[in-house]
């Protein structure tokens, strides 16, 4: 199980994402992460334990960039193939230097990109894996851009003032907007400071709905609901708008 927090902005975003990480802690994560992009280089640090490890952390060594995203883990999933993704990249000359699932996806599309532009590889990366799964994901060589996929997870995508984000649970994101569109099986979203733009699984561009989601601090339980996407979906007292 993952939490995903992205924010692609104007002013840097290392302190919210790891204050929405705090608020993805009550799915009981033993790991966090965070990667920001500086000078067109991606800087990660990640830890065991708590986000309050990872944040000692950056106390002692910020990390700048207006452009990252946050992962708590307490278990990467299962790819189904990755054994057989990982050996035709073996056999391609790629270098593991860990044993996650995570990596057989980065250095997949890191191979697609060398033959196809982001949106064609995102897709041919997505018809490759065998799982179910959410993605956030930031480009070294497109520093502007963070990208959100999924295929049986939740993920939610939120718009701010000249940022945007993207979020595994929105009432995480909640605390930096409350403009809220979900993302379907199979489709893709990119986003920038200034805009979102959404694909679906035929790679056509698509618009989608955005949700208000209510200011009744009360509604910060998942209640009867097994996380707080099912409960968002499942709530009546929203408003809605076209993009």
């Amino acid at each position: 199980m993952c939490g995903i927090i992205g924010i692609a902005s104007a002013k840097p975003v290392a302190g919210n994402i790891i204050e929405v990480l705090k608020k993805l802690e009550y799915r009981g994560y033993d790991s966090a992460g965070l990667s920001t992009i500086d000078n067109s280089e991606i800087n990660e640090k990640k830890c065991s334990g708590r986000v309050d490890n990872l944040e000692k952390i950056l106390f002692e060594n910020p990390s700048k960039g207006n452009l990252g995203i946050g992962l708590s883990v307490v278990h990467n999933g299962i790819i189904e193939n990755s054994n057989s993704i990982k050996n035709e990249l073996i056999e391609k000359n790629y270098i593991f230097k860990s044993q996650t699932d995570t990596e057989v996806i980065t250095l997949l599309l890191t191979d697609y990109l060398k033959d196809y532009d982001i949106l064609n590889s995102l897709h041919k990366t997505l018809e490759k894996l065998e799982s179910s799964f959410a993605l956030g994901i930031i480009f070294k060589n497109f520093n502007d851009i963070v990208v959100g996929a999924r295929r049986g997870s939740p993920l939610a995508v939120g718009y701010g003032h000249e940022e945007n984000y993207i979020g595994s649970d929105s009432y995480a994101l909640k605390s930096m907007t409350n403009k809220i569109s979900y993302l379907e099986d199979g489709e893709i979203c990119i986003l920038t400071k200034d805009k979102v733009e959404f694909y679906n699984l035929e790679k056509d561009k698509i618009n989608k709905e955005i949700l208000t989601l209510s200011d009744d601090e009360n509604k910060t339980s998942k209640g009867d609901f097994k996380d707080f996407m099912s409960k968002e979906i499942n709530e009546q007292s929203v408003t809605s708008k076209t993009c």
